[in-house]
């Protein structure tokens, strides 16, 4: 075995370890990224590229009726890495709120590891994905007064940081930035499952959650050489948001525990936002994107709230 093959080996039995694998009751309850893999399906979803890179692409649902529907653009996690997640880990979600009313747009994107990833281009995918939305209502019934972002954990955080990006106030993305846009599309909610929330703070606790070095290769550089990046992506960085937001996690989420959360959530709230954390008791990182799981079930019923959809 190469010295390549093993330590990729070590990095995706530490990611998959530390959040599954801790002792109590609770063990054998928690879901692998696996099984969310493996979440039957029950809406088509067409594939539609928003950019030129065979990674720049997203699946969209439609409900069923005339529309127009709201929208929810929901963005996977695993740790910007894209040996650990691709988007059919947030498919079964979408389907979910596709079932639900809701239009999804479960979108792709490049990772630190494949060519054009990391700094800006994992941002910059995010970001042009997103304001593709435009163009989808060009072709389908969609409301573009409400959208809202939907990301797990890394996705969590570029969930918190689209909603940030067209906040004049916050100065998220000057004219001089290689992630600005002109005319970004407005996000009007967040729902952040198991999310980081604060890249800083998070690259002390990569090795232990992750099992790779997420945050200064995703930035390109540690957070204390880049602080410009930092300041520009960061959710917590960025307060206030000034749209609604929810977070949702297991209180086993190894990533995301209560404690990062509630700082997030304090910091927010005393910035003006408005912000609710929902805890679900012996569930883990992954039980969230599961939506016959209480956090998964909790990450829908919040998404339609904030959408305007009847529960």
């Amino acid at each position: 075995m190469t010295r390549h093959a093993r330590t990729l080996g070590i990095l995706l039995f530490s990611f998959a370890g530390a959040l599954t694998s801790s002792p109590g009751p609770a063990q054998s309850a928690r879901l692998r990224v696996s099984d969310i893999d493996t979440i039957a399906l029950h809406h088509q979803a067409e594939r539609v590229a928003y950019g030129t890179d065979s990674l720049q692409f997203g699946e969209l649902r439609l409900p069923e009726g005339r529309g127009p529907f709201p929208v929810a653009i929901l963005i996977h996690g695993g740790c910007y890495f894209s040996k650990y997640a691709t988007l059919r880990n947030t498919a079964a979600l979408a389907d979910a709120l596709t079932s639900a009313g809701v239009a999804t747009w479960n979108i792709e994107y490049r990772r630190y590891d494949n060519p054009g990833g990391g700094w800006p281009g994992t941002f910059a995918d995010a970001a042009k994905a997103t304001d593709y939305v435009r163009l989808l209502a060009k072709r389908h019934p969609l409301d573009l007064s409400r959208v809202i972002t939907m990301g797990h954990s890394a996705g969590g955080q570029l969930a918190l940081w689209l909603a940030a990006r067209t906040q004049p106030s916050t100065a998220a993305v000057p004219r001089n930035s290689p992630l600005f846009r002109e005319s970004a599309l407005p996000v009007h909610g967040v729902v952040a499952l198991g999310p980081i929330t604060d890249m800083h703070e998070y690259q002390t606790r990569q090795k232990s959650s992750c099992g790779n070095t997420a945050i200064e290769s995703v930035l390109g550089g540690l957070p204390a050489d880049v602080p410009d990046r930092l300041g520009l992506v960061s959710p917590i960085e960025l307060l206030p948001l000034r749209v609604p937001t929810v977070l949702v996690a297991g209180d086993l989420d190894g990533i995301a525990p209560l404690s990062s959360l509630n700082t997030y959530a304090t910091a927010a709230r005393l910035k003006g936002d408005r912000v609710h954390v929902f805890t679900s008791p012996g569930e883990g990182h992954f039980d969230v994107l599961a939506p016959f799981r209480a956090s998964g079930q909790a990450a829908v019923t919040e998404a339609k709230a904030l959408l305007g959809v009847p529960q």
